[in-house]
Protein backbone atom coordinates (compact mmCIF):
# COMPACT_ATOMS: atom_id res chain seq x y z
CA UNK A 1 0.00 0.00 0.00
CA UNK A 2 1.29 3.48 -1.04
CA UNK A 3 1.34 6.24 1.65
CA UNK A 4 -0.34 8.81 1.01
CA UNK A 5 3.10 10.72 2.36
CA UNK A 6 4.90 9.29 -0.15
CA UNK A 7 3.02 10.89 -2.61
CA UNK A 8 3.55 14.87 -4.61
CA UNK A 9 0.56 17.20 -4.46
CA UNK A 10 -0.45 16.60 -8.17
CA UNK A 11 -0.41 12.99 -7.25
CA UNK A 12 -2.43 13.04 -5.00
CA UNK A 13 -5.03 15.18 -6.84
CA UNK A 14 -4.98 12.29 -9.16
CA UNK A 15 -5.50 9.62 -6.71
CA UNK A 16 -8.09 11.55 -5.39
CA UNK A 17 -9.90 12.23 -8.79
CA UNK A 18 -9.50 8.59 -9.78
CA UNK A 19 -11.59 7.32 -6.56
CA UNK A 20 -13.90 10.23 -7.28
CA UNK A 21 -14.60 8.77 -10.89
CA UNK A 22 -14.96 5.56 -9.25
CA UNK A 23 -17.95 6.42 -6.99
CA UNK A 24 -15.68 6.40 -4.01
CA UNK A 25 -17.52 9.38 -1.66
CA UNK A 26 -16.23 8.97 1.80
CA UNK A 27 -12.99 7.43 3.59
CA UNK A 28 -14.08 6.01 6.36
CA UNK A 29 -10.87 5.12 8.86
CA UNK A 30 -7.93 6.89 8.73
CA UNK A 31 -5.76 3.44 9.80
CA UNK A 32 -6.48 -0.05 8.02
CA UNK A 33 -8.31 -2.16 10.19
CA UNK A 34 -8.10 -5.87 10.07
CA UNK A 35 -11.87 -6.85 10.03
CA UNK A 36 -10.90 -10.53 9.44
CA UNK A 37 -9.68 -10.37 13.28
CA UNK A 38 -12.54 -8.38 14.54
CA UNK A 39 -14.68 -10.92 13.50
CA UNK A 40 -13.13 -13.89 14.78
CA UNK A 41 -12.79 -11.74 18.00
CA UNK A 42 -16.54 -11.24 18.29
CA UNK A 43 -17.18 -15.09 17.78
CA UNK A 44 -14.93 -15.80 20.39
CA UNK A 45 -16.42 -13.45 22.71
CA UNK A 46 -19.83 -14.79 22.22
CA UNK A 47 -18.74 -18.27 22.63
CA UNK A 48 -17.65 -17.45 26.15
CA UNK A 49 -20.65 -15.12 26.76
CA UNK A 50 -22.68 -18.41 25.96
CA UNK A 51 -20.43 -20.98 27.82
CA UNK A 52 -21.41 -18.68 30.99
CA UNK A 53 -24.66 -18.41 30.70
CA UNK A 54 -25.00 -22.15 30.42
CA UNK A 55 -22.82 -23.03 33.43
CA UNK A 56 -24.95 -19.99 35.97
CA UNK A 57 -28.16 -22.05 34.61
CA UNK A 58 -26.36 -25.29 35.86
CA UNK A 59 -25.15 -23.65 39.01
CA UNK A 60 -28.80 -22.04 39.74
CA UNK A 61 -31.13 -23.62 42.61
CA UNK A 62 -33.94 -25.57 41.57
CA UNK A 63 -37.44 -23.35 41.50
CA UNK A 64 -39.52 -23.08 44.53
CA UNK A 65 -43.04 -24.17 44.00
CA UNK A 66 -45.00 -21.48 44.12
CA UNK A 67 -47.69 -20.61 47.04
CA UNK A 68 -50.93 -21.22 46.42
CA UNK A 69 -52.93 -17.99 45.33
CA UNK A 70 -56.32 -17.50 47.64
CA UNK A 71 -59.47 -17.24 45.30
CA UNK A 72 -59.60 -13.39 45.78
CA UNK A 73 -56.41 -12.66 44.30
CA UNK A 74 -56.01 -9.64 42.08
CA UNK A 75 -55.75 -10.52 38.16
CA UNK A 76 -52.28 -10.34 36.76
CA UNK A 77 -51.34 -6.73 35.16
CA UNK A 78 -51.77 -6.66 31.22
CA UNK A 79 -48.82 -7.52 29.38
CA UNK A 80 -46.67 -4.67 28.22
CA UNK A 81 -46.73 -4.03 24.46
CA UNK A 82 -43.20 -5.13 22.66
CA UNK A 83 -40.97 -1.67 22.31
CA UNK A 84 -40.39 -0.88 19.37
CA UNK A 85 -37.02 -1.76 17.52
CA UNK A 86 -34.27 0.29 17.74
CA UNK A 87 -33.05 1.66 14.11
CA UNK A 88 -35.61 0.14 11.91
CA UNK A 89 -34.88 0.70 8.59
CA UNK A 90 -36.85 2.73 6.70
CA UNK A 91 -39.70 1.64 4.41
CA UNK A 92 -39.02 2.14 0.77
CA UNK A 93 -41.69 4.38 -1.10
CA UNK A 94 -43.10 2.03 -3.97
CA UNK A 95 -42.27 3.11 -7.40
CA UNK A 96 -45.55 4.46 -8.36
CA UNK A 97 -46.12 6.38 -5.34
CA UNK A 98 -42.36 8.22 -6.35
CA UNK A 99 -43.57 8.91 -9.72
CA UNK A 100 -47.23 10.35 -8.85
CA UNK A 101 -45.01 12.73 -6.21
CA UNK A 102 -42.62 13.76 -8.86
CA UNK A 103 -45.49 14.66 -11.09
CA UNK A 104 -47.44 16.74 -8.03
CA UNK A 105 -44.25 18.46 -7.33
CA UNK A 106 -43.31 19.20 -10.75
CA UNK A 107 -46.72 20.13 -11.67
CA UNK A 108 -47.18 22.48 -8.57
CA UNK A 109 -44.01 24.77 -9.93
CA UNK A 110 -44.74 27.57 -11.69
CA UNK A 111 -41.27 28.81 -12.37
CA UNK A 112 -38.03 27.25 -12.63
CA UNK A 113 -37.02 28.87 -9.59
CA UNK A 114 -40.14 27.15 -7.89
CA UNK A 115 -39.57 23.79 -9.32
CA UNK A 116 -35.81 23.68 -8.44
CA UNK A 117 -37.23 24.35 -4.76
CA UNK A 118 -39.74 21.35 -5.19
CA UNK A 119 -36.85 19.13 -6.58
CA UNK A 120 -34.39 20.10 -3.39
CA UNK A 121 -37.46 19.08 -1.11
CA UNK A 122 -38.01 15.57 -2.96
CA UNK A 123 -36.46 12.36 -1.30
CA UNK A 124 -38.87 9.64 -3.78
CA UNK A 125 -35.29 9.28 -5.71
CA UNK A 126 -33.02 7.25 -4.40
CA UNK A 127 -30.06 8.91 -6.14
CA UNK A 128 -30.30 11.90 -4.37
CA UNK A 129 -28.94 9.79 -0.93
CA UNK A 130 -25.45 9.36 -2.76
CA UNK A 131 -24.90 12.64 -4.92
CA UNK A 132 -23.34 15.69 -3.05
CA UNK A 133 -25.53 18.30 -5.50
CA UNK A 134 -28.80 18.48 -6.68
CA UNK A 135 -27.64 19.78 -10.41
CA UNK A 136 -30.32 21.84 -11.76
CA UNK A 137 -30.81 23.74 -15.29
CA UNK A 138 -28.35 26.32 -16.12
CA UNK A 139 -28.47 28.73 -18.69
CA UNK A 140 -30.50 31.67 -20.38
CA UNK A 141 -34.30 30.08 -20.93
CA UNK A 142 -35.38 32.93 -22.94
CA UNK A 143 -32.65 32.18 -25.54
CA UNK A 144 -35.27 30.02 -26.81
CA UNK A 145 -32.31 26.70 -27.11
CA UNK A 146 -32.20 24.12 -24.54
CA UNK A 147 -29.66 21.12 -24.61
CA UNK A 148 -30.08 17.72 -22.39
CA UNK A 149 -27.67 15.40 -21.43
CA UNK A 150 -28.03 12.62 -19.45
CA UNK A 151 -26.84 12.62 -15.99
CA UNK A 152 -24.28 14.79 -14.02
CA UNK A 153 -20.70 13.25 -13.88
CA UNK A 154 -18.21 13.58 -10.97
CA UNK A 155 -17.49 17.15 -11.98
CA UNK A 156 -21.11 18.13 -12.25
CA UNK A 157 -22.01 16.99 -8.83
CA UNK A 158 -19.15 17.99 -7.35
CA UNK A 159 -19.54 22.07 -8.61
CA UNK A 160 -23.37 21.86 -8.46
CA UNK A 161 -23.69 22.43 -12.51
CA UNK A 162 -24.22 20.96 -15.59
CA UNK A 163 -21.59 20.41 -17.91
CA UNK A 164 -18.89 20.86 -15.31
CA UNK A 165 -14.75 19.96 -15.88
CA UNK A 166 -13.35 18.45 -18.99
CA UNK A 167 -16.89 17.44 -20.42
CA UNK A 168 -18.18 21.04 -20.17
CA UNK A 169 -15.19 22.08 -21.38
CA UNK A 170 -15.96 19.83 -24.70
CA UNK A 171 -19.18 21.14 -24.71
CA UNK A 172 -18.19 24.64 -25.02
CA UNK A 173 -16.12 24.03 -27.56
CA UNK A 174 -18.77 22.63 -29.70
CA UNK A 175 -21.09 25.04 -28.99
CA UNK A 176 -18.47 27.98 -29.69
CA UNK A 177 -17.58 26.38 -33.01
CA UNK A 178 -21.67 27.34 -34.57
CA UNK A 179 -21.34 30.78 -32.59
CA UNK A 180 -23.11 30.13 -29.44
CA UNK A 181 -21.99 30.12 -25.68
CA UNK A 182 -23.23 28.05 -22.89
CA UNK A 183 -24.19 31.46 -21.17
CA UNK A 184 -26.36 31.85 -23.78
CA UNK A 185 -28.12 29.02 -23.82
CA UNK A 186 -29.89 26.73 -21.15
CA UNK A 187 -28.02 23.46 -20.21
CA UNK A 188 -29.63 20.73 -18.23
CA UNK A 189 -29.50 16.58 -17.78
CA UNK A 190 -32.57 14.15 -17.82
CA UNK A 191 -31.10 12.42 -14.17
CA UNK A 192 -30.41 15.92 -11.89
CA UNK A 193 -28.57 13.63 -9.38
CA UNK A 194 -25.10 11.66 -10.31
CA UNK A 195 -25.62 7.74 -9.77
CA UNK A 196 -22.71 6.01 -7.82
CA UNK A 197 -19.64 5.42 -10.30
CA UNK A 198 -21.28 7.53 -13.45
CA UNK A 199 -23.15 4.25 -13.78
CA UNK A 200 -26.19 4.39 -16.47
CA UNK A 201 -29.59 5.64 -14.09
CA UNK A 202 -31.91 2.10 -14.52
CA UNK A 203 -35.31 2.22 -15.55
CA UNK A 204 -36.63 3.17 -12.72
CA UNK A 205 -34.73 6.31 -11.79
CA UNK A 206 -35.27 7.63 -15.16
CA UNK A 207 -39.33 7.01 -14.81
CA UNK A 208 -39.39 8.69 -11.22
CA UNK A 209 -37.05 12.06 -13.13
CA UNK A 210 -39.53 12.62 -15.86
CA UNK A 211 -41.69 14.97 -14.46
CA UNK A 212 -39.39 16.96 -13.52
CA UNK A 213 -37.16 17.26 -16.88
CA UNK A 214 -40.27 17.58 -19.00
CA UNK A 215 -41.55 20.24 -16.09
CA UNK A 216 -38.43 22.21 -17.24
CA UNK A 217 -39.11 22.00 -20.62
CA UNK A 218 -42.81 23.30 -20.55
CA UNK A 219 -41.65 26.34 -18.46
CA UNK A 220 -38.55 26.91 -20.30
CA UNK A 221 -40.32 26.82 -23.87
CA UNK A 222 -38.26 26.46 -25.92
CA UNK A 223 -38.15 26.91 -29.62
CA UNK A 224 -35.14 24.67 -30.67
CA UNK A 225 -33.64 21.51 -28.29
CA UNK A 226 -30.75 19.48 -28.32
CA UNK A 227 -30.22 15.68 -27.45
CA UNK A 228 -26.56 14.80 -26.04
CA UNK A 229 -25.92 10.97 -26.07
CA UNK A 230 -27.49 7.58 -26.49
CA UNK A 231 -29.68 7.44 -23.04
CA UNK A 232 -31.02 11.02 -23.78
CA UNK A 233 -32.16 10.29 -26.78
CA UNK A 234 -33.98 6.58 -25.91
CA UNK A 235 -35.30 8.38 -23.26
CA UNK A 236 -37.23 11.77 -24.95
CA UNK A 237 -37.47 9.68 -28.45
CA UNK A 238 -37.98 5.88 -27.60
CA UNK A 239 -36.87 2.97 -29.03
CA UNK A 240 -33.66 0.98 -28.94
CA UNK A 241 -31.61 2.35 -31.44
CA UNK A 242 -28.48 3.68 -30.94
CA UNK A 243 -27.37 7.30 -31.15
CA UNK A 244 -25.66 6.87 -34.32
CA UNK A 245 -28.90 5.81 -35.41
CA UNK A 246 -31.02 8.26 -33.89
CA UNK A 247 -28.38 11.59 -34.48
CA UNK A 248 -28.63 14.26 -36.71
CA UNK A 249 -32.42 13.85 -37.86
CA UNK A 250 -35.15 16.85 -36.71
CA UNK A 251 -38.03 15.40 -34.68
CA UNK A 252 -41.28 17.13 -33.53
CA UNK A 253 -41.22 16.23 -29.80
CA UNK A 254 -44.07 16.84 -28.15
CA UNK A 255 -44.21 17.25 -24.44
CA UNK A 256 -45.43 19.60 -21.95
CA UNK A 257 -48.26 20.85 -24.17
CA UNK A 258 -45.68 22.09 -26.57
CA UNK A 259 -43.88 20.98 -29.71
CA UNK A 260 -40.54 21.46 -29.96
CA UNK A 261 -38.15 21.04 -33.14
CA UNK A 262 -35.49 18.18 -31.32
CA UNK A 263 -32.35 17.10 -32.52
CA UNK A 264 -29.86 14.14 -31.58
CA UNK A 265 -26.25 14.58 -31.10
CA UNK A 266 -23.41 12.41 -29.50
CA UNK A 267 -22.25 13.54 -26.30
CA UNK A 268 -19.24 15.23 -24.80
CA UNK A 269 -18.19 11.93 -23.59
CA UNK A 270 -18.09 10.20 -26.84
CA UNK A 271 -16.05 12.62 -28.15
CA UNK A 272 -13.27 12.34 -25.64
CA UNK A 273 -13.41 8.56 -25.61
CA UNK A 274 -13.49 8.44 -29.01
CA UNK A 275 -12.31 11.50 -31.36
CA UNK A 276 -13.23 10.26 -34.35
CA UNK A 277 -17.05 11.26 -33.90
CA UNK A 278 -16.02 14.52 -33.95
CA UNK A 279 -17.09 14.64 -37.54
CA UNK A 280 -20.53 13.03 -36.64
CA UNK A 281 -21.39 15.48 -34.11
CA UNK A 282 -19.90 18.44 -36.27
CA UNK A 283 -22.13 17.58 -39.19
CA UNK A 284 -25.16 17.51 -36.52
CA UNK A 285 -23.73 20.94 -34.98
CA UNK A 286 -24.16 22.61 -38.70
CA UNK A 287 -27.34 21.43 -38.78
CA UNK A 288 -28.59 22.60 -35.46
CA UNK A 289 -27.17 25.79 -36.13
CA UNK A 290 -28.46 26.06 -39.83
CA UNK A 291 -32.11 25.63 -38.12
CA UNK A 292 -32.00 28.21 -35.74
CA UNK A 293 -30.44 31.01 -38.26
CA UNK A 294 -33.11 30.01 -40.40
Amino acid sequence: MISAHDLSPAQLAALLAFHADAGVEWLLEEEPVDRFAEFEAMKAARGNARAAAVSSRAEAPAAQPAARQPATAAAPAPSRAPAPAANAPAVAIPDAQAIEEARFAAESARSLAELRVAMEGFAGCNLRNSARNLVFAEGDPASGIMIVGPMPYADDDRDGQPFAGRLGEMLTRMLSGIGLARETVLLSNVVPWRPPGNRVPTAREADICRPFIERQIALAEPKHLLLLGNFTARFFLGGSDTIHQLRGEWRELAIGGITVPTLATLHPQDLVTAPVNKRFAWQDLLAFKARIQG
